[in-house]
């Protein structure tokens, strides 16, 4: 079921494979995601709620980082495209949310949306090529070579925390409210 209010926010199925939710979820979040920031010019993506320094600009470019990382790099072993392959984590590990004040709208959308587009392609090929099982090319942090199952549960749960900061950042930026 399509949301009327939110184009291409479409309601996951309630009885559907795993792989079908999974993505539907997925899918889901983003869209929220997206409509929380959609119309907003710079001033908009740079507000701040409360003590937070987070802003809507910051997440658009730490979800992408997100994308990235996890599924490009991480499940499918490619190297660090740019703005990634730069940075030195070690010296500012929070370069992605710092570094967003100084891209525009644009830049940030088009970032954002290539990356869901790459990831969304490489989870297609990664689920064809071993299903939700197929364990990553490189490992997180701690070792541990994560599954197509793990990863998307854990974009989903990446989004839906994120989420729920951006509907306190738009309601104090116009009022909008919802999911």
């Amino acid at each position: 079921m399509t949301d009327p209010e939110v184009p291409g926010r479409d309601e996951p199925p309630v009885a559907a494979g795993e792989v079908e939710t999974l993505r539907s979820f997925l899918a889901f979040q983003r869209a929220t995601f997206a409509w929380k920031c959609e119309g907003l010019d710079a001033r908009g993506l740079a507000t701040t709620v409360a003590a937070s320094s987070m802003t809507l600009a910051g997440m658009l470019k730490h979800l992408a980082f997100v994308e990235t990382q996890w599924v490009l790099f991480r499940l499918v072993g490619e190297p660090w495209p740019q703005p990634w392959a730069d940075v030195d984590w070690s010296a500012d590990p929070d370069w992605d949310w710092e570094s967003a004040a100084q891209d525009s709208p644009e830049e940030l959308w088009a970032l954002w949306r290539r990356s869901v587009d790459a990831a969304e392609a490489a989870i297609t090929t990664a689920l064809a090529d071993g299903g939700p099982e197929r364990i990553a090319l490189r490992p997180r942090g701690d070792g541990a070579l994560v599954s197509v199952r793990w990863l998307l549960v854990h974009l989903i749960e990446e989004y839906a925390r994120h989420n729920g900061h951006a509907d306190l950042i738009r309601e104090a930026i116009d009022g909008r409210v919802g999911e």
